[in-house]
């Protein structure tokens, strides 16, 4: 598997998103950054309404962080929190739930799968046979989404939960749309966080969210089944 680093690179020189690229910015020039805005109204959003209990699916894919020390971060943690939390609801209500752990690594050291699988473990989430899937080979958000589908293709699944950080969701929301999903969102954090730091990933989102609709607007425009093929 590719590192962290030479995925990045890879992406930022890759042609169709040298493209897209430019074509946000123009769009973004031509209406003086007022569409970011709306993008970035939109994440906010999701973050803040994104329920803490799924209401249909009965499949939820927990998102992984990039954690180089093996540790989770506070936004891994509380994921892995909720996991635990909504594993043992289900228990209790007799209506178990079946869950895909997303998220590689760098080569030699744990995927991020393999970390929310060792910290639900020891704080005692014991999965029946058959109801917990590790996927290890992805490097980004949709990337996750593409090699889940492909999982749970064979297995026929109906609606899943995308269980993530608020900030995170409306990214894991537009991938999923585009990839086909019938999907409802699962927030890790009782309610959004109002700190710079949550302010920043926010943006940052945004821009993710920003490039990718208009990334796959653009190619069904001009007709770029390379493009699509991508990001659909």
């Amino acid at each position: 598997m590719k590192s962290r680093l030479h995925h990045r690179i890879a992406l930022t020189l890759d042609r169709d998103v040298l493209q897209v690229s430019a074509v946000t910015l123009a769009a973004t020039m031509a209406t003086a950054g007022l569409l970011y805005v709306a993008y970035f109204a939109h994440v906010v959003r999701v973050a803040r309404r994104a329920p803490i209990a799924p209401v249909e699916a009965d499949q939820v894919l927990l998102f992984g962080k990039f954690s180089p020390t093996g540790t989770p971060d506070n936004d891994f943690e509380a994921r892995i929190a909720r996991a635990v939390e909504l594993h043992r609801s289900a228990e209790a209500a007799q209506k178990p739930v079946s869950w895909v752990l997303l998220g590689g690594g760098e080569p030699g050291q744990l995927s991020e799968a393999e970390i929310a699988h060792r910290q639900l473990s020891d704080r005692g989430v014991a999965f029946a046979a058959g109801r917990v899937h590790l996927e290890q080979m992805s490097r980004d958000t949709l990337q996750n989404l593409q090699n889940a589908r492909e999982m749970l293709r064979a297995a026929g699944t109906g609606k899943v939960a995308l269980l993530s950080s608020r900030y995170h969701l409306a990214r894991c929301q537009i991938y999923a749309r585009q990839l086909g999903f019938d999907s409802e969102l699962l927030a890790a954090e009782p309610r959004l966080p109002w700190r710079w730091k949550t302010f920043g990933s926010l943006a940052g989102e945004a821009a993710y969210v920003m490039l990718s609709d208009i990334g796959a607007r653009w190619a069904r425009l001009t007709r770029n089944a390379r493009i699509l093929k991508r990001v659909t």
